[in-house]
């Protein structure tokens, strides 16, 4: 069958996405609670390569060490028996009460002793599973009163507590990186380190001894909620040598954060995100961060992993078709003149250069063609 996934294709969900119950300001949860080890069969059964998971997603909070031994030997029995990996492990410091003001960047030191500790136990869980990134989403480390914390002493707690735990999967040959997940706000009124900017501006100013295993980790939804281009955002991290990982989903821009199912919403800025991904062969997985509709019956949750992949794959297919198209493949190559120099003109024979810049700006450049042909292709037209 047509756009059916196969390992190779790696695509990745989380836990919490299908367990997802439902719960949110206004109203409790709408569906049963999912057994780990059944959402793990669920996803492996909808074609995923591999799951990703918070500690507490597998793991019950304050689980005794007999008892999260005996639940890491069963996850390994399903893993096996269902012919599924764990990629992505990371930390929940947002849900429990004593995170309520912050975890890494907490004003009590005490918390932020345990955050480490907790921290160091998820990445322990995530490297018995096989786990190759340990996300950091930072969803409590902020404020909504300005004056109950310097931002500076935020920042410092945050990189002592970054640098802290890249030490740890170093010194203990885990052989991860660390993709740090940027969000501007919800849960906190502001979160530190809001865009892939700053923690790319950030990942400049840690230890240079563990610098080459912290990366970034975008989200589109967050990327959306604050007004940005979300390819863009990608590229940056991905030029850089920075994409470590990335969550795909949807989002209707500025709103809260929705977690819809990929593609569901902005088609044409969704087909962007793939063409970046799969033209730059990025290696990552394609890893899906959505949540079911309140509305959707138990067993709909896998029709939003299904429907996640079957959009990916689609969008992969008019990825070809467009780079196989001639006439906006001429469109393309026309925008792209060099100077006959090339790129290493020394300052010196710049400043002779004769430049005409009517005659540049008189070129023209095609974009409404440009722009339509994209419509068309991606409208089934063309």
């Amino acid at each position: 069958m047509p756009y059916e996934p196969r390992k190779e294709d790696r695509f990745t969900v989380g836990l919490w996405c299908t367990a997802y119950g439902g719960r949110e300001v206004f109203g409790r949860e709408v569906r049963p609670p999912l057994d780990p080890m059944e959402n793990i069969r669920g996803l492996a059964a909808c074609g995923c390569y591999g799951f990703n998971f918070h500690d507490d997603d597998l793991i019950p909070f304050g689980a005794s060490p007999a008892d999260t031994d005996r639940l890491i030997k069963q996850t390994l029995t399903v893993m096996r028996d269902a012919g599924i990996v764990n990629a992505m492990v990371t930390c929940n410091m947002f849900e429990h009460p004593v995170f309520k003001d912050g975890a890494l960047t907490s004003n009590d030191g005490r918390v932020r002793a345990y955050a480490r500790q907790k921290a160091m136990r998820a990445i322990d869980i995530g490297a018995q599973l096989g786990a190759s990134v340990y996300v950091m989403w930072g969803g409590r480390e902020g404020l909504e009163v300005e004056a109950s914390k310097n931002p500076i002493d935020a920042i410092k707690r945050y990189r002592d507590g970054v640098e802290f735990l890249a030490h740890y999967i170093k010194d203990n040959g885990y052989g991860m990186v660390v993709a740090i997940e940027p969000k501007p706000n919800e849960p906190r009124g502001d979160i530190f380190l809001p865009t892939a900017g700053h923690v790319l501006g950030f990942i400049a100013t840690l230890d240079p001894a563990i610098r080459d295993i912290v990366g970034v980790n975008p989200e589109i939804q967050h990327s959306r909620m604050s007004g940005l281009n979300t390819v863009h955002d990608l590229a940056q991290c991905l030029e850089a040598g920075k994409l470590f990982h990335a969550d795909l989903g949807a989002q209707k821009p500025a709103r809260y954060d929705q977690d819809l199912r990929f593609g569901a919403e902005d088609l044409k800025e969704t087909f962007f995100i793939v063409k970046l991904l799969e033209d730059n062969h990025w290696p990552g997985t394609r890893a899906f961060d959505v949540k079911p509709y309140r509305q959707d019956q138990a067993d709909e949750v896998w029709d939003l992993v299904r429907g996640c992949i079957r959009s990916y794959l689609i969008l992969r297919e008019k990825v070809a078709v467009f780079n196989a198209d001639q006439e906006i493949q001429q469109l393309l190559g026309a925008l792209r003149v060099e100077h006959p120099a090339g790129e290493h003109l020394t300052a010196k024979q710049l400043q002779a250069e004769r430049f005409d810049p009517d005659l540049l700006s008189a070129r023209k450049l095609g974009y409404q063609r440009l722009d339509q042909l994209t419509f068309e292709l991606l409208a089934g037209v063309r």
